[in-house]
């Protein structure tokens, strides 16, 4: 091993050590970076990286669809676009075995297609969904992980925050990876979706000894729900048909679906100063987090190149053997164990300085290969110690739930997760066909 890759693997490790001491993601890249750089080259080259990298990664067309997404997702919470989604969903469901948890599968799957963010989603349906299913009898474990775990659909309906930050990053089509997201999203709420009625048709005592299904609602009482609800789906598929369609760019979608939910709430009545005040600076403030790891995202990057890392880490793992399960099998091992301690967008702009050369080796499609980054990252969002989107849920459970309720909860969502990663390895045309037929 030659001085270089040795200051590049130390830089690796350095850089996981201070993210585990929870230093801003961005701030130990790029430190390290910066230092690596000095070392495996000189000082003037870190110099000149710092003066001229930072204003080229922002000044990117692509990017600026993240703030345009974020805006359109603030704005739909702060004019309660989102409101009354679950209460609607519940009266369509609640029929079904464990149907309001099934309700909040679904309530979450719309939320995160407006938000783009799993933790957004899980905190706002945490305090909607959770009260209403433990009131109603739900067992505590399914009530919490059901919300934990459907949260993370945020990461892989588009729009998705990580989706455009991999499409950015791998020169992607982000249109083609909103695209992609579509069916693995479908997909993963009707596993969901059959893992929650199976285990509530063999124990009924898991949603209350089946106290939901002696509700009902007439017609009229549903239309009347519908009319509070159906503009944030209309406004979700007019921006993605729009997307398939090409009749706009996803950063034009972005702007359009913001300006649209302006329109909406204003003729609705919902939108105010003090609203439209908070949906922009929320968006401004996670604009600016991101940004910032991406910058030192691309710093890493150019010192990771510098000391030979990439190249060094493909051939160790094409060393084992070039076929593609374990190539696969690889990545999904580092995920889940980066998961545990990494927040999403951290692992991901970790780790794709060093994946991406190895997925151009194994000719692996580069759109697959982001819905499947992003399922583990999802994965990583509820599995322990970490498990942000958990800790969400706790937060705002009542005192009596814990953790360790919330987590073995989780276990069969993760099982689900599981038949997922199966199911799109043997089929790949579950995340392909919808970005082959665009226009």
């Amino acid at each position: 091993m030659d001085a270089q890759l040795i200051v590049g693997v130390a830089g690796v490790a350095i850089a996981l050590f201070l993210i585990f001491l929870r230093v801003p993601i961005g701030v130990s890249l790029a430190l390290v970076s910066i230092i690596g750089i000095g070392i495996v080259a000189d000082m003037d080259v870190a110099l000149s990286i710092i003066s001229s990298t930072p204003y080229n990664f922002v000044g990117q067309w692509e990017l600026s669809a993240a703030p345009m997404f974020l805006l359109m997702g603030y704005l739909c919470s702060e004019t309660k676009l989102t409101n009354g989604i679950f209460r609607f969903l519940q009266m369509l469901l609640h029929r079904l075995p464990g149907g309001l948890a099934i309700s909040s599968v679904t309530a979450c799957a719309i939320f995160s297609a407006a938000s783009g963010s799993s933790v957004a989603t899980a905190g706002a349906m945490s305090k909607i969904a959770v009260p209403e299913m433990l009131n109603r009898g739900y067992n505590p474990s399914l009530a919490t992980s059901t919300v934990a775990a459907a949260g993370t659909l945020g990461s892989l309906i588009p729009p998705s925050i990580l989706l455009i930050l991999y499409g950015v990053y791998s020169n992607t089509s982000i249109g083609q990876l909103f695209m992609a997201g579509v069916l693995p999203g479908l997909l993963t709420v009707v596993l969901y979706f059959s893992m929650i009625i199976i285990r509530c048709k063999i124990n009924p005592e898991l949603y209350g000894r089946g106290t939901g299904t002696t509700e009902s609602y007439s017609r009229r009482e549903i239309l009347k729900a519908f009319t509070q609800v159906w503009a944030l789906p209309t406004l979700i598929i007019f921006v993605m048909v729009g997307i398939f369609y090409g009749w706009f760019s996803p950063t034009e979608a972005g702007a359009i679906g913001s300006v649209t939910a302006i329109i909406i709430a204003t003729v609705k009545g919902t939108m105010s100063r003090t609203a439209l005040k908070n949906a922009v600076y929320e968006a401004v403030y996670s604009t600016a987090s991101i940004f910032l790891i991406m910058i030192g995202s691309i710093f890493f990057t150019k010192f990771l190149a510098l000391s030979g890392v990439p190249d060094a880490f493909t051939s160790f793992i094409l060393s084992f053997s070039e076929e593609r399960w374990w190539i696969v099998v690889s990545v999904i091992i580092i995920y889940l164990i980066l998961g545990m301690f990494i927040d999403s967008i951290g692992i991901l702009l970790l780790t794709l300085p060093i994946l991406l050369p190895l997925v151009d080796v194994a000719h692996l499609d580069l759109i697959w290969f982001g819905i499947l980054l992003t399922k583990m990252l999802e994965i990583g969002l509820i599995t322990p110690p970490v498990g942000l989107n958990v800790y969400v849920i706790k937060a705002t459970a009542p005192p009596g739930i814990s953790l360790e309720t919330i987590f073995k909860g989780v276990i069969w969502f993760i099982l689900c997760d599981a038949v997922f990663l199966v199911l799109i390895y043997f089929f790949p045309a579950i995340v392909t066909y919808l970005p082959s037929i665009m226009r």
